[in-house]
C-alpha cells in the first residue's frame, strides 16, 4: 500500500470547483497515475479524517507542445506536455476539507 501523500498530489483549484466544494462538498484533486479509486478514498480519508461517498476519476493525455516563434522557425520544438490523472471526490454529508483560508 502507498503513502497518502504519494497518492494525491494536489488540489485542483478553479472558479468551478470553488463552487462544488460550497455547495455539494466535492473536491477535486491531481492524483498518482496508478493509484486507483480505493486507494484515492483512503488517502482523502487518511489525510484529512473526513468520510468519502464516491470518487470518479479521468484521464488526460499530454498535448503536443508548440514552439515558441512558430512561424519564424523552420520546424516544431519537440515534446509534450505531461499527462496527469485528475479524481473527484464527493465527502459524506456534512464533512468539509479546509484547502486553504479565504479572507
Amino acid at each position: 500500500m502507498r503513502d497518502a501523500y504519494d497518492v494525491i498530489y494536489a488540489p485542483v483549484i478553479t472558479e468551478k470547483t470553488s463552487e462544488q466544494m460550497e455547495v455539494d462538498t466535492i473536491y477535486t484533486f491531481i492524483v498518482n497515475k496508478h493509484a486507483n479509486k480505493i486507494e484515492i478514498g483512503q488517502a482523502v480519508e487518511r489525510i484529512w479524517d473526513v468520510t468519502v461517498k464516491d470518487v470518479r476519476t479521468m484521464r488526460y493525455p499530454g498535448k503536443q507542445r508548440r514552439s515558441q516563434m512558430a512561424r519564424m522557425s523552420k520546424r516544431q520544438a519537440p515534446g509534450r506536455r505531461a499527462s496527469f490523472k485528475k479524481a473527484v471526490v464527493q465527502l459524506a454529508e456534512g464533512d468539509h476539507i479546509e484547502l486553504y483560508e479565504a479572507g
